[in-house]
């Protein structure tokens, strides 16, 4: 089985069900698989066959389903990226990823217009449509790009009911995810039908998802978070996804209510908002069997705030790209321990182990690893990072964890260095290179500092050859580089960066200052 075969079989077992609600429009599952075929035979129409890559720039949407699992059913390997990406770095994976088409809304065609020279494998631009679209036809037809560009509706309208695919087998490259990399270039991970398949199925098992379940689906789709846990596991249990475009507390409380929500699920930020957010009520949560917490730890004290407010238990888990991405959550059918991320999921092996590979006692700290049919067979052009990675079967995660004697898992620390922004990673290697670039630098040292809303923001240190030079300024090139959540929340300028003996900047030297002055 694979996502798309279960979602056609899923459609004939709830043809007139719900598949998902989004802005006052809702969807059947026989309508939604039509779609899907539809939009899959029109692409091929276009030229796209099985193993091209297409990419996704899009928010929350209908347009993003139809698009993952039209592209899935036709064969071809998807690559989300991240919409509010600056054009270098969704241009760097574009080209990265020899994608063939790109799927985006409308308000993006200047955007191709800009760039579309500088990707010459990129053949076509499908680009959904929103009102009012922002161009006038006539403004349309003056564009270079207009040769490329085709609308959503017109590749569904050229698709075909009776489209069938061809066949998938579970090693093709179904979706490759890009992970921020410690070089400062991402990391495409080659995630399998299989893999995705069957962290989808052993997800929705392990959190007993059903056919009654309404999930609230606010977590970003391009995500892959939200691809496993708040879309593909509903959807191959027949469950009906209640879309919001983007998180705003009195949205989701607002469908939550209106919906009958039951399931949730967010990183820690959004919790926080939640339980902030002054005219949020139970009784608008009362339909909640289950909130699930990932993307990064959350704070035990807003664990057990949440619970005791809305009445509703939250199941913290572990999963990284690499993985598709779950490979622990707490139990539902036995005790939960706060502050710890549960235990391996079914047919997932996750253990800690010291330098050499050995596995630790328990309580000892180690790096987690895991093994199981949801891990990537590698990184897209990346031979060696993989061989780094993937060792014997085994992922290694790069994350200190220990595992008591009750089989739980406890994350001790995070890969070196990573910041987590709002449940996005950020590796400071990747906004240094781009201070780096500033003509007025001369050094730059960026980590991560506590932030209430955020759990962490980004903080650089910067060194300048120019007095003249301001934070307020050099804040403004980042803009121009990096996407929002990886701009620096604040810099400060130092006459020189701390070093060891070899001349290496010592970034847990600045760290300890800021905790020094932070107590003072």
């Amino acid at each position: 089985m694979n996502l798309s075969s279960q979602l056609y079989q899923t459609a004939k077992d709830y043809a007139n069900k719900p598949a998902y609600y989004f802005m006052g429009q809702s969807s059947t599952y026989a309508e939604l698989d039509g779609a899907i075929t539809k939009f899959a035979s029109g692409l091929e129409k276009l030229g796209i066959k099985q193993g091209d890559h297409i990419a996704l720039l899009l928010g929350n949407s209908p347009h993003f389903v139809i698009s993952l699992y039209g592209a899935l059913r036709l064969g071809a390997t998807v690559i989300p990226v991240n919409p509010i990406y600056t054009a270098e770095e969704i241009g760097y994976i574009l080209n990265n990823g020899d994608v063939k088409a790109v799927v985006a809304l409308d308000l993006a065609i200047p955007l191709a217009e800009k760039v579309h020279t500088l990707l010459p494998k990129v053949e076509h631009y499908v680009f959904c449509e929103t009102n009012p679209i922002g161009m006038v036809q006539s403004e349309l037809e003056n564009l270079s790009v207009i040769s490329k560009l085709k609308s959503f509706t017109d590749v569904v309208a050229l698709g075909d009911l009776s489209f069938k695919g061809p066949e998938l087998n579970d090693d093709d490259t179904a979706i490759i995810l890009y992970t921020s990399g410690t070089t400062g270039k991402p990391k495409g991970a080659m995630l399998t039908h299989k893999n995705l398949y069957s962290n989808a199925n052993d997800v929705g098992e392990y959190l007993k998802m059903n056919n009654d379940d309404r999930v609230i689906t606010t977590l970003p789709m391009f995500h892959v978070f939200c691809l496993t846990v708040a879309l593909n596991a509903p959807l191959l249990n027949g469950a009906t996804l209640l879309i919001a475009p983007r998180f705003s507390p009195k949205e989701i409380f607002s469908l939550a209510k209106e919906y009958q929500a039951t399931v949730f699920a967010g990183v820690p930020t959004m919790y926080n908002f939640l339980y902030q957010f002054p005219e949020g009520s139970p009784e608008d949560l009362k339909t909640l069997r289950l909130c699930i917490s990932g993307g990064a730890s959350m704070p035990v004290a807003l664990l057990k705030n949440f619970e005791q407010k809305f009445n509703v238990l939250v199941s913290e888990g572990y999963g990284l790209s690499e993985a598709s991405p779950v490979t622990c959550f707490n139990p539902l059918d036995r005790p939960r321990k706060p502050g710890s991320i549960g235990t391996t999921i079914v047919n997932v092996e996750n253990k800690v182990v010291n330098e050499l590979g050995e596995e630790v006692p328990f309580g000892e700290a180690g790096e987690l690893i895991v093994r199981g049919p949801n891990v990537m067979k590698g990184y897209y052009k990346m031979p060696e990072e993989t061989a780094a990675t993937i060792k014997n079967g085994w992922l290694y995660t790069g994350d200190i964890a220990r595992m008591d004697e009750d089989g739980y898992f406890y994350i001790v620390d995070r890969k070196k260095d990573l910041i987590i922004v709002g449940g996005y990673n950020v590796y400071p290697r990747e906004v240094e290179e781009v201070i780096y670039n500033h003509e007025d630098v001369v050094e730059a040292a960026v980590l991560g500092v506590p932030d209430p809303n955020q759990g962490e923001s980004v903080k650089a240190f910067v060194v300048s050859k120019n007095p003249e030079l301001t934070p307020e300024r050099l804040l403004e090139y980042c803009k121009e580089h990096l996407a929002k959540y990886k701009v620096p929340s604040s810099i400060e300028f130092l006459n020189e960066l701390p070093k060891n003996t070899t001349g290496k900047i010592l970034r847990r030297a600045l760290k300890t200052q800021l905790t020094e002055t932070a107590v003072k």
